[in-house]
């Protein structure tokens, strides 16, 4: 999918970070969606258990006592009284009414099985009736409103929660009358939930960046020491630290780079050795060619021997890659071209030189110098003439070798680069050439963590384009 980021690191992320928040959400909306309900239950225990305690005090005082103690705790949320005529009990609450039962259990079991108490749902929002002054001096009871049935109603409840009247029998056979509403206790805001969530989110996703990073970041190192790999086969080896995984990875790479470096060393030993060796019959029948009576014979055998001579020599300098024993420079571009435009110049081959190249270069200077040599001798050979496009941009240069040839066939532009390749016979011996220029040239670029490509241009002609990083 294109909205998937591309690293690992980034996909780790989206899901870590993604679960996450799905579970805050249905984590906030499971809290704000039982919170309600759960305190309102809270509140009606509180509420049954603060009857209950009422009840007990009541219990073995004398009348006067009592309504003394009933105008103490006649106060909104909770009316008592004393001179209500019994309600009728609703029948057994249902299995949803929670506040219901909830009452008659802890009611029951805070007053005894034995105690006789009656319960009823009240509707809040009926109209209220009038406090008056109840007989005996306790001026606790509760007069009934117009209409007012068993229960009556209360003045000053909250319309939108839930409502009830109790009435326990005492022991003498009195009536204490409890009308109240259920109010939730104190509860955090939900801005504060919200900020305790977030603050938590917060806190989960910067632990889960910080262990994503802490689980990519080797891999991240190995693929960097793998390409670095490429342009220096020498390079120091990786740090075999970190957890087993990581130290087992680490090990196998620097395995795989010593390897690798011992291989090209013998391969380049074997080589030297064979250039060494073969340099040796060819001096002596360069000596025997001399001794030659006929001259078209000896021009014919000094030529051939030339050619072997010139091949073997640069196929150990491909073979070799000497770049990887030149230190690396920064060196000015533009400085390097116009030197070699002058040698160039010195055997009488123009080369053009457009743009320019302001910042330096990391490099190494001989080898960017054969590179370029050989590209421009390609075009010179094959095209006629060479000209040089100079040009920079945020992530490095492109130098742009052109001529004015007939190109290259479309299905040949990446066979070229193939060592003693040769394509159509305008591209052969015959013009001096032995197929190892541009392989060369395309070792020393990617050598450089750049590269070589060929193109052919609509105008005519064959443009080289090497690419180089910055750094």
């Amino acid at each position: 999918m294109r909205l998937l980021p591309k690293s690992l690191f980034g996909r780790l992320v989206l899901v870590l970070v993604g679960g996450l928040l799905l579970a805050q959400l249905a984590s906030a909306y499971i809290n704000f969606a039982e919170r309600d309900q759960l305190l309102y239950r809270a509140g009606g225990m509180r509420l049954a258990q603060q009857i209950a305690d009422i009840v007990k005090l009541l219990e073995p005082l004398p009348d006067a006592e009592r309504r003394k103690i009933v105008s103490v705790f006649n106060a909104p949320p909770l009316f008592v009284s004393l001179d209500r005529p019994p309600i009728a009990p609703e029948a057994e609450p249902a299995g949803g009414d929670f506040q219901l039962s909830m009452f008659s259990a802890v009611l029951r079991f805070a007053l005894g099985e034995d105690a006789r108490v009656a319960l009823t749902r009240v509707d809040p929002g009926a109209p209220a009736p009038r406090f008056a002054p109840g007989p005996g001096p306790g001026m606790g009871g509760m007069m009934r409103g117009p209409g007012g049935g068993p229960g009556g109603h209360m003045r000053g409840l909250a319309p939108d929660l839930p409502a009830f009247t109790v009435q326990v029998r005492l022991r003498d056979g009195a009536l204490a009358t409890f009308d109240s509403s259920v109010e939730p206790p104190a509860a955090a805001s939900p801005l504060r939930l919200v900020l305790a969530l977030a603050l938590l989110l917060v806190a989960v996703v910067v632990l889960s960046l910080i262990a994503v990073r802490w689980v990519t970041g080797p891999l991240s190192t190995l693929a960097g020491a793998a390409e670095a790999l490429g342009q220096d086969l020498n390079r120091a080896p990786l740090p075999e630290t970190g957890p087993l995984e990581v130290r087992r990875a680490a090990t196998a790479f620097n395995g795989m780079q010593q390897r690798l470096s011992r291989m090209m060393s013998e391969r380049t030993r074997t080589l030297a050795a064979i250039s060494h060796d073969l340099k040796t019959p060819i001096t002596r029948m360069r000596l025997r060619t001399e001794l030659l009576e006929d001259p078209a014979l000896r021009d014919k055998f000094e030529h051939d021997l030339g050619e072997m001579e010139q091949m073997v020599t640069q196929a150990l300098e491909f073979m070799r890659d000497a770049s990887e024993r030149e230190p690396v420079h920064r060196i000015d571009v533009m400085a390097l071209l116009e030197s070699l435009q002058a040698d160039f110049h010195d055997a009488h081959k123009e080369v053009e030189i457009e743009g320019r190249v302001a910042n330096p270069v990391p490099a190494r200077p001989l080898a960017l110098r054969r590179c370029l040599s050989n590209l421009v001798e390609n075009a010179l050979r094959y095209g006629g003439s060479a000209r040089i496009h100079a040009e920079e941009d945020a992530a490095g240069i492109s130098l742009r070798v052109i001529d004015r040839g007939p190109g290259i066939p479309a299905e040949d532009l990446e066979k070229v680069f193939e060592p003693f390749y040769c394509g159509e016979a305008s591209r052969s011996r015959e013009t001096g050439g032995y197929g190892l220029g541009l392989a060369i040239a395309r070792n020393i670029a990617r050598a450089h963590g750049g590269d070589l490509t060929l193109a052919n241009r609509a105008e005519g002609g064959l443009e080289a384009v090497l690419r180089l990083p910055k750094s």
